[in-house]
């Protein structure tokens, strides 16, 4: 069984922590290290950012943190190797996050075929048109076992979160609003209001909460509406401060206590 889907077949009523950062950051060789620290901490999936040139969907703090990235010499190449280093230590699914250029560079097929080498459960691409998905890295991902991670936000209409629904597995990250990454203090009524509107559709697969998410208020309505929560600026921010995975682990938790 792919690793995403057992942690969700095996969770019970446990509330689940995904945690993004982007590789070859704060240095070049740390990525290892972060994740075998994620994985000791307790975190139940590692969202490992690639860092791209011209990441659309996320904030400053991703953006700087791409930059820093592809300035220390990180690579798609590169990554495969340090996580084929590191596979046999690491149990809990690896979700590689990258936009589609560098993928199509290195080739779908390649792609995917190294994703498995390496240990990766399954990935997410946030331009990837679905058209695509379904006729070009769909085949190639099931192929070798991998999860594609399709993204929902407040203004996907119910037909395509359906649709969205019935042709992937693994679970769907809904955004929590249309805006880039980022952390937020709050979520106001309307996002609570999509939450639920989306609870209330019964989908097949689970879905975890992102974007925003950086205090125990922003946490709790992730959670309350979802199999778990996504964070990703808030963690990069203080992984990039404590140059230290659990320093910004312990920020990190403490953060969402308040």
């Amino acid at each position: 069984m792919n690793k995403i889907n057992q942690v969700f077949a095996e969770r019970g009523e446990r509330k689940l922590l995904s945690l993004y950062f982007c590789a070859g950051t704060p240095t070049l060789d740390c990525t290892g290290e972060v994740i075998k620290t994620m994985q000791r901490r307790g975190i139940d999936f590692i969202e490992v950012g690639i860092p791209f040139s011209d990441p659309l969907a996320d904030g400053p703090v991703i953006q700087t943190a791409a930059t820093k990235a592809l300035k220390n010499g990180m690579s798609v190449q590169l990554l495969f190797e340090q996580l084929k280093s590191i596979k046999d230590e690491v149990n809990i699914p690896l979700i590689l996050m990258g936009y589609l250029n560098p993928i199509l560079h290195y080739g779908i097929e390649a792609f995917c075929q190294s994703c498995a080498e390496a240990g990766v459960s399954g990935m997410i691409i946030p331009d990837l048109p679905f058209d695509d998905y379904l006729n070009t890295v769909k085949p190639a991902a099931d192929k070798y076992d991998l999860r594609v991670i399709m993204l929902i936000t407040p203004e996907t209409s119910e037909e395509r979160v359906r649709f969205i629904d019935d042709n992937t597995d693994g679970f769907i990250y809904m955004v929590s609003s249309a805006a880039i990454t980022g952390a937020q203090k709050s979520f106001d009524e309307q996002k609570q209001e999509y939450f639920r509107r989306i609870d209330a559709m019964k989908l097949r697969n689970p879905r975890m909460i992102g974007f925003g998410i950086s205090n125990a208020q922003t946490l709790k309505a992730a959670q309350d509406n979802a199999a778990g929560a996504i964070i990703g600026s808030k963690f990069v921010t203080l992984l990039d401060e404590s140059k230290n995975a659990d320093e910004a682990l312990d920020r990190l938790f403490d953060a969402l206590k308040h």
